[in-house]
């Protein structure tokens, strides 16, 4: 199957659950983690092409299916994580945190983007996303994206040019990004500190951040929140299996009880059917969900396509 053995690491039938936030979920046939960009080129470009490829951040935002996952992921590892100021800019690696840049940021002096300290992700998944919190999303912050096709080249492209709207990006199946310039203005060093601690605090009272969770799970409706749709619907507390809608926050689902990845999708696909009946607004998942069914698990049904526009900003944790 590969071509060219790389110089990162390279593992077979490589468990992903120890990976996720969700702790449930099959194997990859192959992870790979690249030493550097000139590696991760190299890889793709001797793969089969119709190998499929799929970039892994810190697995926040994810359900893979109990079957696991086919071809190829991509995990970005330290040498693709660095974040350095340049004037009002900063240059950072797609393996790099929420949180990492958000400190840089401070560091440097530059505010508006300490919303980034809310986002559990990496920069290749909140640039793929284009991820957001407390008011901001990253469209309002990105000059340009370095992508790595299928194909193994080196790519930049513009804001524009990723067409973003509500948590999409026209990036294609198999592009890594493996850099991103963010865009913020002069601040002072205190001031940035204490709206990164509000936020930190904010998502502490409000979110079952120490629970087996995957983040927000649907995308907020316009005019709506998902939360309030699915509480209105009576759901906080539901359980499939092991897995729990959360009294603390109900558009976060958790692993309570050894849930298996069939239990949450399952448990998500049920919600949504409580929230379109008693609402008439079919929630769109935020979480990806990937990978294939276990024989042993029921295929979770279709999901109705949303009633209503996805391109209304989230405007809040």
């Amino acid at each position: 199957m590969i071509g060219v053995l790389p110089r990162g690491r390279l593992t077979a039938d490589a468990p992903l659950a120890p990976l996720l936030w969700f702790k449930a979920g099959g194997p990859a046939d192959l992870l790979f983690e690249p030493a550097d960009v000139d590696d991760l080129c190299d890889f793709l470009r001797a793969l089969p092409g119709d190998t499929p490829v799929m970039a892994l951040g810190l697995g926040s935002n994810l359900i893979v299916r109990d079957g696991g996952v086919a071809g190829v992921v991509v995990r970005l590892g330290k040498a693709l994580a660095r974040v350095e100021a340049d004037g009002d800019t900063l240059l950072c690696g797609g393996g790099a945190s929420g949180i990492a840049v958000s400190s840089a940021a401070r560091d440097a002096g530059l505010a508006g983007l300490e919303f980034l300290r809310g986002i559990p992700g990496t920069v290749g998944g909140f640039v793929r996303m284009n991820g957001g919190a407390y008011g901001r999303e990253v469209a309002d912050v990105l000059v340009d994206a370095t992508v790595v096709t299928r194909a193994g080249v080196v790519e930049t492209r513009d804001r524009a040019a990723l067409e973003y709207s509500y948590r999409h990006s026209n990036l294609g199946d198999g592009e890594i990004v493996i850099a991103a310039r963010l865009r913020g203005t002069p601040g002072e060093r205190a001031a940035i500190q204490a709206e990164m601690d509000r936020i930190a605090a904010a998502r502490e009272a409000s979110q079952p951040l120490r629970t087996r969770t995957g983040g927000s799970t649907f995308k907020n409706p316009p005019g709506e929140k998902a939360w309030e749709l699915v509480d209105r619907a009576g759901c906080r507390g539901l359980r499939v299996g092991g897995a729990e809608v959360s009294d603390k926050h109900c558009n976060f689902l958790i692993n309570s009880h050894r849930a298996s990845a069939a239990d949450i999708e399952a448990l998500g696909e049920l919600v949504r059917a409580h929230v379109l009946r008693d609402s008439g607004v079919a929630l769109a998942w935020e979480i990806q969900r990937v990978g294939r069914v276990a024989s042993s698990f029921p295929t979770p049904g279709p999901s109705p396509e949303p009633k209503a526009s996805e391109a209304q900003r989230e405007g809040g944790a």
